[in-house]
């Protein structure tokens, strides 16, 4: 008789023979499948972030906000930012890169995290990245709250563009989920990968221009910039928020190639590596 854990190994084994896009299929049919597993896990994440918290659900808020006082204080009168709307903008790019560098340190360790479940039942190993990056994600729409009250206080102009606000947050969704399925998949057989990945998400930020305009940049340093998606997804956001505007195509051209290239190289890199998983957990 078969123990679960080769039935477990016979099932990928099989997958692994399908062709790729019955696989992906498959991948999607059980995530529609494991629909309730993955709200009962971002549920539990919500509640291990906020658990004896006063405040609760509020610090989604007060986080961007606070970090915007501070953040605006610094930069905007130490180095004489002349940025128009500066708080704004600054909270534009605070709110997308630190949902980016949440969900990707969240599901950093997901498979590991959740290692004493994945050795008792069988259930997809991708849904516990996935999940992870829904959690922040529903964190990030809490703090969505404190842009608009931004744009309030600072009496902002207010664009019909800003309905178009979840195109870019949809495409920065994708891009998470690839890299959050990456590196669950590396960092179960590199563990130094966790520690890596904190100073590497360190040198993004400063390299995206989230509290300086990317005009203060040489010429070179801006060339570079383009091939750094986190660029593009902000600078999406605050053209729909801030000026009324709708990117050009080479706005879109970049976050679509950049959202499904990483998507696409997240479920091929987890896919290839998650047989041995059981075995390094």
């Amino acid at each position: 008789m078969k123990t679960a854990e080769t039935q477990r190994s016979d099932s990928v084994d099989n997958a692994a023979k399908q062709p790729k896009n019955s696989q992906y299929k498959v991948m999607m049919t059980h995530f529609v499948q494991y629909m309730p597993l993955v709200r009962e896990l971002v549920g539990r994440d919500l509640k291990v972030k906020y658990r004896r918290s006063f405040l609760g659900y509020v610090w989604s808020v007060l986080n961007p906000l606070l970090m915007m006082i501070v953040q605006t204080i610094i930069f905007s009168y130490m180095f004489r930012t002349d940025i128009p709307n500066y708080p704004l903008y600054l909270i534009c790019g605070n709110t997308l890169f630190t949902f980016f560098n949440e969900s990707a340190n969240m599901g950093l360790t997901s498979i590991i995290y959740n290692a004493p479940l994945i050795k008792k039942v069988y259930i997809p190993k991708y849904i516990f990245p996935l999940s992870r990056v829904v959690s922040s994600f529903v964190t990030m729409s809490f703090s969505l709250a404190a842009v608009v009250l931004v744009m309030l206080l600072t009496r902002s102009p207010i664009y019909w563009t800003i309905l178009l606000f979840w195109i870019p947050l949809l495409f920065l969704l994708l891009f998470c989920c690839g890299i959050a399925l990456t590196l669950a998949a590396l960092t179960v057989y590199f563990r130094d990968i966790q520690h890596l990945f904190s100073v590497i998400t360190l040198g993004w930020m400063y390299a995206t221009p989230i509290f300086y305009p990317i005009e203060q940049l040489p010429d070179f340093a801006q060339t570079l910039m383009k091939f750094n998606p986190m660029y593009h997804y902000i600078n999406f956001f605050r053209n729909l928020v801030m000026h009324g505007n709708i990117p050009g195509p080479n706005t879109w051209i970049a976050c679509i190639f950049s959202s499904l290239v990483m998507l696409c190289l997240g479920l091929w890199v987890f896919r290839k590596l998650q047989r041995n998983f059981i075995l390094y957990v």
